[in-house]
């Protein structure tokens, strides 16, 4: 892939993500609403409460590891292992296109 497909793909990646996370956060704005009387459904409100927490989080460092693959691909260094300088490898790239360590350093 050339970096202009590199960038549309991330950029695809990103604006899902951000769309999915104020899908989310919406979600997570009714928990400023009473629980409800019955316990059983007290459990399962805060159950899918701490679930949309926990779905965010995941997806705020997804975000920032997207955008970190961005800058990196402006400054040129996208293919290149944070860890050991070596290159991280285009198949890597293909199944996760922000990575920033090569599979030696990652695992």
């Amino acid at each position: 892939m050339n970096n202009d497909q590199i960038r549309t793909k991330l950029q695809t990646m990103l604006t899902e993500l951000q769309n999915r996370r104020d899908r989310v956060a919406r979600h997570t704005r009714h928990r400023d609403e009473p629980l409800p009387s019955d316990f059983a459904e007290q459990a399962v409100e805060l159950e899918n409460g701490e679930t949309l927490v926990a779905l965010d989080r995941e997806m705020s460092e997804e975000i920032k590891q997207i955008e970190q693959a961005l800058r990196r691909l402006d400054a040129g260094t996208y293919d290149e292992c944070a860890s050991c300088g070596e290159p991280i490898g285009e198949e890597r790239l293909k199944a996760l296109p922000y990575a920033s360590q090569c599979i030696d350093c990652a695992g």
